[in-house]
């Protein structure tokens, strides 16, 4: 029998509508479509986005719910609400400004029928500043569950807008909660500490958007310090050494602190290809 896959996205107000447009005609357009569109309004958004939701609950009047919230609670709080409303084992993240290969769902569909003890499944991503046709980069993640173990001690070992996880796997570890910046991170290490496997298909199947803005917020000692306290968090959670943490906030020091433009620069050549 054919799995049935929600796809959650969380939308806030400072999103661009055209984007959120080509997030979900992306989904749309899929080779094995979705069975359900989970949109969390985090908080109140602008009429331009409403209206693009607006055009597709019309078009899809039975994939689209929207999970509106009275105010902005923040990306992980908004997640977590998602998760709990959508009504299918399988769930799909995706960003709001990315794109989906039209395969995404099928590929990790099959990659679940092919090992059905995975409880979760991403890819890489290609990056682009302005259309997907024009890539800058590639994030390339471990494949195999030992290697992701491995690289999750220093690094976030998915790419969060291309995973597809099992709901029951995600609840069964808390599900996302408030970390600002490191929701996603956090929930992977607390997922494969309790021995869930994951698995990353290696090839891009989410083209995502990235450019000076990205790297802006990547820095700052604001950005510094929420990084350091999240890191600990994330090292208390899941499966690295001290030593592993001395690296993890070494590496995120030097890169928060640096001028946006050198910053970029090692995003592109040092943690990208």
């Amino acid at each position: 029998m054919k799995k049935a896959v929600s796809v959650l996205l969380s939308v806030y107000e400072k999103e661009q509508a055209t984007y959120l447009q080509q997030a979900l005609q992306s989904i749309f357009d899929q080779t094995s479509p979705a069975a359900e569109v989970v949109l969390v309004l985090d908080g109140p958004i602008t009429q331009l986005l409403q209206d693009v939701i607006n055009a597709y609950q019309k078009k899809f009047p039975n994939i689209i719910k929207v999970v509106p919230l009275a105010e902005n609670a923040g990306l992980g709080t908004a997640l977590a609400k998602g998760v709990l409303a959508c009504r299918n084992e399988l769930i799909a993240r995706m960003d709001t400004d990315d794109i989906m290969v039209p395969t995404r769902l099928e590929k990790q569909l099959q990659a679940f029928d092919a090992d059905p003890t995975l409880a979760i499944v991403g890819s890489n991503i290609a990056e682009f500043a302005t259309v997907p046709s024009e890539i800058t980069g590639q994030r390339i993640v471990p494949a195999t569950n030992h290697a992701i173990r491995e690289f999750s001690k220093k690094r976030n070992p998915f790419n969060h807008m291309t995973v597809m996880f099992k709901k029951s796997a995600i609840l069964t570890v808390g599900n996302y909660q408030p970390l600002s910046g490191f929701e996603d991170y956090y929930l992977w290490a607390r997922l494969l500490k309790a021995g869930y496997r994951g698995q990353n298909l290696q090839e891009p199947l989410v083209y995502a958007r990235t450019g000076e803005n990205m790297y802006a917020r990547r820095g700052g000692l604001k950005y510094f310090t929420r990084g350091l306290a999240g890191r600990k968090k994330i090292y208390q959670a899941g499966l690295g050494t001290w030593a592993d943490l001395a690296v993890s906030c070494s590496a995120h020091m030097v890169v928060s602190l640096l001028p946006n433009s050198v910053r970029g620069k090692i995003y592109e050549k040092r943690l990208r290809k």
